[in-house]
């Protein structure tokens, strides 16, 4: 889902709702403008205003749930890598290549999903998840160990655990791949937004402050959803989540 140009057809129904209204009140007579009808007109605005409030709501909590899942798997993920880095020092010399290949592989994924610089784009592939598909590679390194002793035994049993652990969480960004938000509440939503602005035109002098005005309210509205929509691919847009956790991790690998 294009949050960009969802916002930019957002911003189309909004403004071209409402001088839809101001061009159906030049070609309609000036009796169905009475107290009465506009009354009645303002009534049903309101109803459709309060709908759209409630669905906007609804859209918004949606997109801020799959934001914070994915944040949340993304410092889990950062914990982890360490606890498993650790373990592995843990066990012995003998885990130093087992340990490096760990690192390669995370600030692959890591440089993968949040690239630096202009020229990148980010790369967010469902089956290798945040940890990358390298991460199989390690937990066969672990598997292979040759432990000396019961206290090695038991720290490859811990690591190969996880390790596995951290396979898992490869599946948890499917959550923020697919969309969240059912399309029909984005036309519905849209539907009713050109029909408050049509409300709005349809009784609002036709001059440039007016125009100016409904314009900036229309470019508002977008904008809003826009910023609701981006919440929604959290691993992509302006609005993305922190590769912190996982850097401040990378650094501390291997020590």
């Amino acid at each position: 889902m294009n949050a960009s140009a969802l916002a930019a057809i957002a911003f189309v129904c909004a403004f071209g709702g409402a001088l839809a209204g101001m061009a159906v009140r030049r070609a309609m007579p000036q009796h169905h403008f009475d107290a009465d009808s506009r009354d009645t007109i303002k009534v049903g605005a309101g109803l459709i205003a309060t709908m759209t409030a409630l669905v906007l709501g609804l859209v918004t909590a949606s997109a801020k749930s799959t934001f914070d899942s994915a944040t949340a798997n993304v410092q889990q993920v950062a914990v982890d890598v360490l606890v498993l880095d650790r373990t592995l020092a843990r066990y012995g010399p003998q885990t130093r290549e087992v340990r490096t290949a760990l690192r390669d592989a995370i600030s692959t994924r890591v440089d993968s999903i949040w690239p630096r610089g202009a020229a990148r784009s980010a790369s967010v592939d469902p089956s290798q998840g945040i940890v990358g598909a390298n991460a199989e590679s390690v937990a066969r390194a672990i598997h292979a160990l040759q432990p000396a002793d019961d206290a090695q035994r038991a720290l490859q049993a811990r690591a190969t655990d996880q390790a596995e652990t951290l396979l898992k969480s490869r599946w948890l960004v499917l959550s923020a791949t697919e969309a969240s938000i059912p399309l029909p509440f984005i036309a519905i939503l849209l539907a009713w937004l050109a029909a408050i602005f049509a409300s709005f035109g349809l009784f609002a002098p036709r001059n440039a402050t007016v125009i100016a005005t409904l314009f900036v309210c229309a470019v508002s509205v977008a904008g809003a959803l826009f910023l609701v929509l981006e919440m929604e691919s959290p691993f992509d847009g302006l609005l993305h989540v922190s590769d912190q956790p996982l850097r401040y991790a990378l650094a501390r690998l291997g020590r």
